[in-house]
């Protein structure tokens, strides 16, 4: 439990969430890299209140940061990537832990902007969200695991799970 909570914090250095600096962080075959973008949990969801929470219909719509807050952090994130493509539209800024599962919908320590193209983007990220975020709210898969699936290596679950 206390590593939960040391989790759910987030770990924020520099603007983003990553080290200060131009290309300081590496996005690895879709994967973010885990010191710029650790993920963060929102504290207020728990697997106890799902049911009032992220199973609640139209959750995600009352903590969704909006995106003049979130393409702030898309341009730095962009730059901290090192990314050559510099076009906004071409990135989702995404939870790393899907607001859905209850990832922090503000933390940067849970953002990163993630891009559209190639083979693990933000379409097969986004499928799997939605496969968990079923599952978690029919009660055959743990919010714990789920949330761990997806801020440890989501494209190893999106391949054992294969949604």
């Amino acid at each position: 439990m206390v590593a939960l909570a040391a989790f759910a914090v987030g770990f924020v250095a520099g603007s983003h969430g990553g080290p200060a600096g131009a290309a300081a962080c590496r996005s690895h075959a879709g994967l973010p890299d885990r010191h710029c973008t650790p993920g963060a949990l929102d504290p207020r969801v728990t697997q106890r209140d799902i049911d009032r929470t992220v199973c609640h219909p139209g959750y995600s719509g009352t903590v969704r940061p909006p995106t003049s807050y979130t393409n702030r952090l898309k341009v730095e994130g962009i730059r901290e990537y090192g990314f050559s493509d510099r076009r906004l539209s071409d990135y989702e800024e995404d939870h790393l832990v899907a607001i859905s599962l209850g990832g922090s919908p503000t933390s940067p320590a849970n953002l990163w902007p993630e891009p559209h193209s190639g083979r693990w983007n933000s379409s097969v990220k986004d499928k799997l969200e939605f496969y968990l975020y079923r599952r978690v709210c029919a009660g055959t898969y743990q919010l714990a695991r789920a949330r761990r699936d997806l801020s440890h290596d989501w494209v190893a679950a999106y391949r054992r799970l294969h949604p």
